[in-house]
C-alpha cells in the first residue's frame, strides 16, 4: 500500500474503507488470540480454536475478551513511566547527527542517532532495577503475569494516540509531508503526516525504535526471567533470548540506517505503522519469548551449540550486507565491496518540486546477489530463535511465517516504489540483479 493510494473504483473501496477495516478489527484479536492461547491454552492454536467454536464464533471471540482485565495501577505505572523514561532518554542522550532521505516534498528528516546509547542505558536499567525488586521481595515479571492488562491498556491508548496524530496533521503538520485522502477512516488507518514531531520529539522514532523495538527486548528478558522463577534455567529460553539480543543489539547499532528503510520513508504516521509498533510489536512479535515460558524445552549442549552458531552467522550476513550499504553512501560509491570495485548504478530521480537528485544503486556483493537478500538471513535468524520451542505447537512460528509474508510483501513494495522513483535506471538495475530476494528461484 503505498502513501497515494488508489482514488476511484472497487480497488479505491478495498484499499481506503474496506481492508483498513478488516485490519483494524483483526489485528487487537489477533494479539489477544496469541496471550489466550499462551495462557490458557497451553500454546496451542488448536485448542484456541476449539474453544472459541464451541461456543460459536462471536460469543468465543467475546469469551476470551471476557477474560481480559483493564490496566490495574501497578500495569499503568509501568507502562507510562517506561514512556516517559524513554521519551527523556530520546531528548537527552547524545548522539551525533543523522540525515533521512529525502522526501517527495524536498524535506531532509533530520534526527539524533542515540539509539544504540538508549538502549545499552535501558537494559542497564532493567537490570538494576531487576535487582532493586529481587531485593524487596517484588520481580518485574508481574509484567508476564498482568500481561492482558498490559496489551489491552496499550491498545486503547493507541487508538486515542492515533486520533490525535490525525487531527494534528490535519491542524497543525509538521512539514509540507502531510495531506488527506479524503476518507477520514483511511486517514486514521494510513496517518496524516509522514514525519510528525511534537514539541521536537520525532513519533515514529518514539513509536517504532523507542518504544516497540526497545519493549521487545525488555518482555524478551522478563519472559525469560519468569521462565527462570518457574522452571530453573532452560537452555531452549536462553538461545532463543540470546539470539534477539543479538538482533536487538545489531538494529540499535545500525539505527540511522533503518531511518531509510521503507517503514520510515513510506509509511505515515497512523494505526498502521503507530498501532503496531505499539502493540502489535508488544503482543505479536514476543510470542516465541512468551510461549517458551509454559512449554520449556531441553535440547541439550550439542544442539544449543549448533543453534546459536547458525543464528550469530546469520546476523553477521545481515549486517555486513547493511554495512556494504553503508560504506557506499559514506564512500559516494568509491570503495571495494569483496575486494573488487563496488558496482555502482547512479539514478537520477525528479522531486515534486522539479528538482533533479542522485542516489546510488549498489549492484554487487550481497547486494549483488539478490535485490533484497539481506531479507534471507533475518528470516533465517528467527526460524533460529524459534526452533528452539520445537514442532509441538504452531504458535511459537507465528512470527516466523508472519516476517515471511511481510518481506516478502515489502519486496514488491520497494519495486514498485524505485520503479516509479527511478523509472529507466530501476529497469537497469533490475537487469543487474534480476532476482528479488533468493538467487535463482525469487
Amino acid at each position: 500500500m503505498s502513501g497515494d493510494p488508489p482514488k476511484s473504483g472497487l480497488m479505491s473501496a478495498i484499499n481506503k474503507t474496506l481492508g483498513p477495516i478488516m485490519l483494524m478489527v483483526y489485528s487487537p484479536n489477533m494479539v489477544m488470540f496469541m496471550w489466550y492461547a499462551a495462557a490458557h491454552c497451553d500454546g496451542s492454536f488448536s485448542e484456541l480454536a476449539r474453544r472459541i467454536l464451541e461456543k460459536g464464533a462471536v460469543a468465543g471471540v467475546a469469551e476470551i475478551w471476557s477474560n481480559v482485565t483493564l490496566g490495574t495501577p501497578v500495569v499503568l505505572y509501568a507502562i507510562f513511566g517506561y514512556m516517559l523514561f524513554a521519551l527523556f532518554l530520546q531528548v537527552t542522550m547524545p548522539g551525533p547527527r543523522a540525515e533521512g532521505p529525502v522526501t517527495p516534498k524536498g524535506n531532509v528528516p533530520v534526527y539524533k542517532d542515540n539509539g544504540f546509547v538508549c538502549f545499552l542505558v535501558t537494559i542497564a536499567s532493567f537490570v538494576g532495577l531487576t535487582f532493586y525488586l529481587k531485593k524487596h521481595g517484588l520481580t518485574p515479571t508481574v509484567v508476564y503475569d498482568r500481561f492482558d492488562e498490559v496489551l489491552v491498556t496499550l491498545t486503547l491508548f493507541s487508538l486515542v494516540f492515533c486520533l490525535v496524530l490525525q487531527f494534528k496533521g490535519y491542524f497543525f503538520p509538521s512539514s509540507s509531508d502531510h495531506g488527506s485522502s479524503g476518507n477520514l477512516l483511511f486517514d486514521f488507518y494510513w496517518g496524516t503526516e509522514l514525519y510528525p514531531r511534537v514539541f521536537g520529539v520525532d513519533v515514529k522514532v518514539f513509536t517504532n525504535c523507542r518504544f516497540g523495538m526497545t519493549v521487545w527486548p525488555l518482555l524478551c528478558l522478563i519472559f525469560a526471567l519468569k521462565s527462570y522463577e518457574l522452571h530453573g534455567f532452560v537452555d531452549s529460553m536462553w538461545v532463543s533470548c540470546f539470539l534477539q539480543m543479538v538482533y536487538f543489539t545489531k538494529f540499535f547499532w545500525w539505527e540511522a540506517g533503518y531511518m531509510r528503510t521503507i517503514d520510515i520513508m513510506v509509511d505515515r504516521a497512523g494505526y498502521y505503522i503507530c498501532w503496531g509498533c505499539l502493540v502489535y510489536v508488544t503482543g505479536f512479535y514476543t510470542s516465541v519469548s512468551l510461549y517458551l515460558v509454559n512449554k520449556p524445552v531441553h535440547l541439550g549442549t550439542p544442539l544449543s551449540a549448533v543453534i546459536l552458531i547458525l543464528g550469530v552467522f546469520s546476523i553477521a550476513i545481515n549486517f555486513l550486507a547493511d554495512k556494504q550499504k553503508q560504506d557506499i553512501r559514506a564512500s559516494d560509491g568509491k570503495c571495494l565491496i569483496w575486494g573488487k570495485p563496488a558496482k555502482v548504478i547512479r539514478a537520477q530521480y525528479v522531486l515534486e518540486s522539479g528538482e533533479k537528485r542522485e542516489s546510488i544503486l549498489l549492484a554487487s556483493g550481497w547486494w549483488g546477489v539478490a535485490r533484497h537478500f539481506h531479507y534471507v538471513p533475518e528470516l533465517l535468524l528467527a526460524f533460529f530463535w524459534t526452533v528452539p520451542a520445537g514442532f509441538e505447537n504452531l504458535m511459537p512460528y507465528s512470527y516466523v511465517i508472519f516476517l515471511f509474508i511481510l518481506l516478502t510483501h515489502r519486496t514488491f513494495r520497494d519495486d514498485e516504489k524505485c520503479g516509479a522513483k527511478y523509472t529507466t535506471f530501476w529497469e537497469t538495475y533490475c537487469k543487474h540483479v534480476p532476482y528479488k530476494m533468493i538467487p535463482g528461484v525469487f
